[in-house]
């Protein structure tokens, strides 16, 4: 292939035999596997756009999200599966390098297309039907949204920088990635519980699981680099709806001495109350805000809409001092990277999750947690009974649907540079203190 094709240093041969290795004609036998060899070979060149147009193959592409858990019972075997797969594939070559002069998208026309078509139908998201062609149709369309979900990005169709950084990283890389989170799924092949809630971190989503079957999954915002979210295995014991919010000593110091030196109606405006030793109010205006240490008073903000909680707070057993919460910065559920927090987990619907925890606690319906919000009042509520909660650090796994998901290594731990955080777009840059995030605004 020359270098106008886009597939340069792949070739031709290459790409034939790793295609023919994947699926059921590979482990099937020599046979098999010739005969789907025979099929790329043969495969129709496509140029022309009335016989490329399906609306549903872009539409029922994109279907990789299901309600199998990360962490079902066949997991592991199903990721055990995927190495192998992913194992065929190195040993063939690997995939072609798509380089494209121009923006790939539904509609365009460029030689690079050939080369994202052979990528696409390696790994299973383009049908070897849809032949092989210059023409961005909507089968490649479909195929591109697909991969797009199967790596944790907005299922677009569109090519740009974050998608092209995905498609190209090495086949050999990929399975690398693969084999360090067996590791990780291999240590949690247990027994997790009937009911249970799973954070993965790199995901930056959670899945409320019950009986094998995700119940409700939910966005999440999770700690930047500099202050990750940790890795904890601990049990939920308490939602607390209207949560005052209490100031850590770093925030007070960093941030809310100096915005009290300019605007003395900063606690004021945001809700905060001064309590002393005793648990009595103390009025900020007695308080010399120029000091050089800041007053030993505990700065606690009342329950409402600009509570840096909002509506909830999940608390679960562990000696970070992170919890589960909502916020009322709900624009930060749509960014492309949702690694900003301070550690703690924000939760996009948290109210869904809430009735589902509370579903075996007397007296909470969906009816009575609004009522109890939308009455202000701060209510502590202990479940009757604990759910297990797993915090985990997974970027590559195959649930039992088979799809294969990569995930960033937002925090650096899979060993290989190119799989690190790529997907910077929107992502809050740290302030003054690490715990910028949750200072009133």
């Amino acid at each position: 292939m020359s270098k106008k094709n886009g597939i340069d240093a792949f070739s031709r041969r290459a790409f034939l035999r790793s295609a023919a290795t994947i699926g059921a004609a590979a482990v099937a036998g020599n046979a098999m596997a010739q005969t789907a060899l025979d099929e790329i070979i043969n495969a129709p060149r496509r140029g022309v756009w009335d016989d490329q147009f399906d609306a549903k193959a872009s539409r029922s592409a994109t279907a990789v999200v299901s309600n199998n858990p990360i962490f079902g019972p066949d997991t592991l075997a199903n990721t055990q599966n995927a190495i192998g797969q992913y194992q065929q594939i190195a040993s063939a070559g690997g995939w072609p390098q798509v380089n494209p002069s121009v923006r790939l998208e539904m509609g365009v026309s460029d030689p690079a297309v050939q080369a994202l078509r052979q990528r696409l139908m390696i790994v299973g998201d383009l049908p070897r039907s849809a032949g092989i062609s210059n023409a961005f149709d909507s089968y490649v369309d479909g195929a591109v949204k697909r991969f797009q979900a199967r790596h944790g990005l907005p299922s677009d169709g569109v090519l740009g920088e974050y998608s092209m950084k995905a498609l190209n990283i090495p086949a050999d890389v990929r399975l690398q990635q693969l084999n360090t989170n067996i590791v990780r799924l291999q240590s949690m092949s247990g027994d997790l519980g009937s009911r249970y809630v799973m954070v993965n971190i790199p995901a930056a989503y959670i899945e409320a699981v019950e009986n094998g079957r995700v119940a409700t999954r939910h966005t999440a915002v999770v700690g930047r680099i500099s202050r990750p979210t940790h890795i904890i295995n601990s049990k939920i014991y308490e939602v607390i709806l209207n949560p005052y919010w209490t100031s850590p000593r770093s925030i007070v110091e960093k941030d809310i001495v100096p915005l009290m030196r300019k605007d003395p109606e900063y606690l004021k405006k945001n809700s905060i109350r001064l309590i002393d030793g005793q648990g009595n109010e103390v009025a900020p205006e007695t308080i010399d805000w120029n000091a050089e240490k800041a007053p030993n008073l505990t700065f606690r903000q009342d329950p409402g809409k600009t509570n840096a909680m909002a509506s909830t707070k999940i608390n679960f057993h562990n000696e970070h001092n992170e919890y589960m919460h909502d916020t009322p910065q709900q624009g930060l559920f749509n960014k492309l990277a949702r690694f900003e927090s301070s550690g703690c987990v924000r939760v996009q619907n948290v109210r869904d999750l809430t009735t589902w925890l509370l579903r075996d606690t007397p007296g909470w319906s969906r009816q009575q947690i609004e009522a109890t919000i939308r009455a202000g009042q701060n209510s502590p509520i202990k479940l009757a009974v604990e759910v297990p909660v797993y915090f985990k650090y997974i970027t590559a796994w195959a649930a039992k649907d088979g799809v294969v998901q990569f995930r960033d290594d937002i925090y650096q731990m899979d060993g290989e540079q190119q799989l690190a955080l790529q997907t910077t777009t929107g992502v809050e840059q740290a302030a003054s203190s690490v715990e910028q995030d949750f200072l009133p605004q």
